[in-house]
């Protein structure tokens, strides 16, 4: 048979044809689309964590975590540039399945066996004071007029764990990227505030060092703040704020499924999540901590699946802060700062009734 140029255009377009050269296309296709939007909030991950890098090599104590500037420059940009649209599918990808997966990922260092390592009469302490920061602080953003979504987003941040309980809230609630972004942009400022304020409370209430550790530990929104809260009082207090506050994130897993079944239940779509309860990324997470905690995930795995999670988050924040509108951001600056102060106010009100109850 003699192999003519036409006889080649002819094989050519019929294995174009087939079902596995379209599939490949269609992938093809779908890579090419998200890859722009995706680099952008690369680029702006890598940004946003040379900054803060920087600022803990000036020596700024309090220097603001990664996923707040990433947040803060995609805001920026977003009302500095108007954006091709072709960035968008990359961009909402980022935003919703890249923190999605980074949930996942945090289930690998996440060691449940810090409820044991607290003893019974602290990890309960830190549920019912986590608990009533729930309540509470949902009550003072209603009073100051947010909507039931940004209450529920201000509240987590508060009682929890920052930055981390606010993205994890908001792929649960669907909250819009407006809310989000003001949640933490004020948790933030205020974190700042309390490093740097907290230490105060010492000599003003007489505390001991491990007295110190519990209510920072029961406060202070994420760890590496409470390092830099606690530490430079001393050894003893550090320690033990790190373990209550460790314990104190693992109250995101029951109250990211309670939030989720009331989505659910609210709900009037026909479509379910997996397993009609909880959405896929938390059996994930769940799953990630079970094989954790039974050692089933090495040390440096779980090492390398804290880093990739925060890259991811980190991500996630500069493509949600590309998609708010500075004048939305605005209008509820007020109200959104006031519900965080209060809020905190009266988790640091019950962090020091809870320690006069504990055997310390």
């Amino acid at each position: 048979m003699i192999w003519t140029p036409a006889r080649q255009r002819a094989v050519v377009q019929r294995v174009s044809r087939e079902p596995h050269s379209q599939n490949f296309d269609k992938q093809a296709r779908r890579v090419a689309d998200y890859a722009p939007g995706l680099l952008l909030c690369g680029l702006l991950a890598w940004a946003a964590t040379a900054a803060a890098e920087a600022g803990k090599a000036w020596g700024f104590r309090a220097s603001p975590d990664a996923v707040v500037l990433a947040l803060i420059a995609g805001v920026i940009l977003a009302a500095l540039w108007r954006r091709p649209a072709a960035l968008e599918p990359g961009i909402d990808l980022s935003a919703k399945q890249g923190l999605e997966i980074a949930i996942v990922l945090l289930g690998c260092t996440t060691d449940l066996a810090w409820l044991a390592r607290a003893g019974l009469p602290l990890a309960a302490a830190v549920v019912v004071v986590t608990s009533l920061a729930l309540g509470a602080g949902w009550l003072i953003s209603r009073f100051f007029g947010l909507p039931s979504s940004h209450a529920l987003l201000v509240t987590s941040g508060n009682a929890i764990c920052g930055n981390s309980a606010i993205a994890a809230v908001a792929t649960v609630t669907r909250a819009p990227r407006d809310q989000v972004a003001s949640s933490l942009a004020f948790t933030a400022i205020l974190s700042i505030a309390v490093v740097l304020l907290l230490p105060m409370l010492v000599p003003l209430l007489s505390l001991s060092h491990a007295e110190y550790g519990v209510v920072a530990g029961l406060t202070v929104y994420a760890v590496p703040q409470v390092l830099a809260a606690t530490f430079p009082v001393s050894a003893e207090a550090g320690e033990i704020a790190t373990i209550v506050k460790l314990t104190r994130v693992l109250m995101l897993v029951p109250w990211l499924a309670v939030l989720a079944w009331q989505q659910r239940r609210a709900s009037s779509e026909v479509a379910a999540v997996a397993g009609g309860i909880l959405p896929w990324y938390l059996y994930g997470f769940l799953i990630a901590a079970a094989l954790r905690t039974g050692g089933l995930i090495p040390i440096d795995f779980a090492s390398h699946a804290q880093r990739a999670s925060h890259v991811l988050t980190i991500a996630a924040m500069g493509a949600l802060g590309l998609g708010v509108e500075l004048g939305a951001l605005k209008k509820s600056g007020v109200r959104s700062a006031s519900a965080a102060v209060v809020s905190f106010l009266a988790l640091l009100t019950f962090a020091l009734i809870a320690l006069q109850l504990l055997p310390i």
